[in-house]
């Protein structure tokens, strides 16, 4: 677990109709290339995803969800991969000051949105998606490093920490909107 401080974020406006705060982010992706993200765009799979969970003081939660492709190092990712340096297996905290998540924003801004379900137990239908379009790039050794974290304590028989995501589900009747042409 990353204990700290994170700078000040909020979202406002464009498809959003409150203030929302930043209340945490993490992380889903698999145990190879081409699978981990929890959403497809035309069908086509990620390696890992990034949602930022930020929550409204009254009504639904806000997720911006990032596709993680690997390719080039992201710079601004690397503070959090230095930190799990500290936290490889169960039980473990580190230290996390001064951390900008908007470091972590892909260049272009366009995204889709719609209303869904947390993927996590309890799956309740209070989120409303951001799914942004570019994706941003981690190393493969940035990769690595997460696919190195551990669900067990360090006393205990290793087990990475790896396909923790959700697959696809049917989008049923929800509409998906873009904010792009």
């Amino acid at each position: 677990m990353l204990m700290g401080s994170l700078c000040f974020a909020v979202l406002q406006g464009g498809a959003l109709d409150g203030v929302y705060r930043l209340a945490q982010f993490h992380i889903h992706w698999g145990s190879c290339e081409g699978q981990g993200s929890e959403h497809t765009v035309d069908g086509v799979k990620y390696d890992a995803e990034k949602t930022k969970g930020i929550m409204r003081v009254r009504g639904y939660f806000l997720f911006i969800w990032f596709v993680l492709q690997v390719g080039n190092a992201k710079p601004e990712i690397q503070k959090v991969v230095d930190a799990l340096n500290s936290i490889q297996t169960k039980g473990k905290q580190a230290s996390f000051t001064n951390f900008d998540p908007t470091g972590l924003l892909p260049a272009c801004r366009d995204y889709w949105t719609y209303p869904g379900s947390l993927t996590t137990p309890p799956l309740l239908e209070c989120v409303i998606w951001h799914v942004l379009k570019e994706p941003i790039t981690v190393s493969p050794e940035q990769m690595c490093k997460l696919r190195g974290l551990c669900f067990s304590a360090e006393n205990e028989p290793v087990c990475h920490m790896v396909d923790n995501w959700r697959p696809c589900q049917p989008l049923k009747s929800r509409e998906v909107r873009a904010s792009f042409q």
